[in-house]
């Protein structure tokens, strides 16, 4: 019983600190994504709720095309048929893309991917180099 209340409070810690590590990472993200944006106070509140419906639809498709989602075969008939999942991860962009556009105009929202991805790439490079100084 002892071992197992350890056990428990071992998988607490550690679940708190992915999430402080997360919640870490998305404040960075938003961060990065208002300044590259040049987002005003009120762009920011009225993007980002609508941004974070995006994100999860995004990581939804995401999961299911690494097959760690129990919704994976809802695409294409059980298959895991990767372009049809790159398929759906467009359409979102699109659809998204269109939601952005009225807030914050067309050519922002279509930077907004191009940001995105230099955040992915500038999130990579940081955790390579704690990494390597490690």
């Amino acid at each position: 019983m002892i071992i197992f209340c350890f056990c428990i409070i071992g998988l607490s810690t550690t679940y708190a600190q992915d999430n402080e590590r997360f919640q870490i990472i998305e404040n960075e993200k938003i961060a990065f994504i208002t300044r590259e944006l040049n987002l005003s106070r009120k762009e920011a509140q009225d993007f980002f709720p609508i941004y974070n419906e995006y994100s999860k639809e995004m990581w939804s498709v995401k999961k299911a095309k690494t097959g760690n989602s129990p919704s994976r075969n809802n695409l294409r008939g059980g298959s895991r048929d990767v372009i049809a999942y790159d398929a759906k991860e467009l359409e979102i962009k699109k659809n998204y893309r269109e939601k952005f556009s009225k807030v914050i105009g067309a050519s922002r929202s279509s930077q907004f991917f191009q940001v995105e991805q230099e955040f992915r790439e500038y999130l990579i490079k940081s955790l390579n180099n704690r990494k390597n100084n490690n």
